[in-house]
């Protein structure tokens, strides 16, 4: 069995680093529209069961309507207290791998998830992906789900690396051009643009003209 988990704090206080360029309903207008692609991507990967780690009532709803099941906590504690706290629970109910990626990668596919499985090692074994930066996890696999202690925010990616390896684990890299993107701020907001046509995001985004707006402003 594999279990995946999404991670989602609440959607009045999203994307902050936007500020600039996007008000507050327009944040959370993006994090819903975000969070949606995300699940189509894994409700089409063939996986046994989908999490969403959440204490908000409306990002529980969005779950259920996409297939997804809520995992409720008590209060937002982080990106990494909510995954160690879906692993936990994978853990308990005897999964063979836990996956974790997060709500802000609009751009991800079915067949980038089923490529994320498709690279997991015989087990004791995990793998990662890259950000587009290099710095940040934007995917993990862990076979079993308790194989490694994951801990985010920059430079996550090369942290996790010597994690694994100081547990005699070789981490497997597979880099995903789509769930590498997480959009964060206004450049993010343009290659969302370039890559992500398929996705709600990326209708939504060049509905607002916020990249041609912030051009312009520029000049």
């Amino acid at each position: 069995m594999i279990v995946a988990a999404v991670p989602v704090k609440d959607l009045v206080n999203a994307k902050q680093r936007l500020v600039p360029v996007l008000d507050p309903p327009a944040r959370a207008a993006l994090a819903r529209a975000m969070l949606s692609d995300v699940l189509r991507a894994l409700s089409g990967a063939g996986l046994d069961r989908v999490w969403v780690v959440t204490r908000e009532p409306e990002v529980a709803a969005i779950a259920r309507a996409l297939g997804a099941e809520p995992l409720a906590e008590a209060e937002n504690r982080g990106h990494t207290a909510a995954v160690a706290t879906a692993q936990a629970e994978a853990a308990r109910i005897g999964a063979d791998a836990f996956m974790t990626i997060p709500g802000d990668v609009p751009c991800v596919t079915r067949e980038e998830i089923r490529a994320l499985v498709d690279a997991r090692p015989a087990p004791p074994g995990v793998v990662f992906v890259p950000s587009r930066s290099g710095l940040g996890t934007n995917g993990a696999l862990l076979a079993p789900p308790a194989a490694l202690r994951l801990r985010f925010g920059e430079p996550s990616f090369d942290n996790h690396l010597a994690a694994a390896r100081a547990l005699g684990l070789e981490p497997r890299v597979v880099a995903l051009p789509g769930l590498g993107l997480d959009v964060d701020d206004a450049d993010d907001l343009a290659a969302l643009l370039a890559a992500g046509t398929h996705t709600e995001s990326a209708a939504l985004v060049r509905g607002w003209r916020v990249v041609e707006r912030a051009a312009e402003a520029s000049r």
